[in-house]
């Protein structure tokens, strides 16, 4: 993925970043007239998605976290 850059909304004047969510919404809206509601709906789902590569970031760091290293065991007198 290249530099993140912020990209300005004119319809609530905010600034998001840049991710694949964001532009295909974007792109879909570009092509076809949406309604509100729907819109809502998209939106939502963009939160969804992120929610779930964050579950499966949060399960690596988990998995990870947990195995126990390994090594050898030496007796000292």
């Amino acid at each position: 993925m290249t530099e993140q850059q912020a990209t300005p909304q004119p319809e609530a004047g905010r600034v998001y970043e840049r991710c694949l969510c964001r532009e295909a919404i974007d792109r879909f809206e570009e092509l076809f007239h949406i309604p509100g509601e729907t819109r809502q709906h998209m939106r939502n789902s963009r939160i969804e998605f992120l929610k779930a590569i964050r579950s499966l970031i949060d399960d690596r760091i988990a998995h990870l976290s947990s195995t126990a290293q390994q090594g050898t065991k030496v007796s000292v007198e």
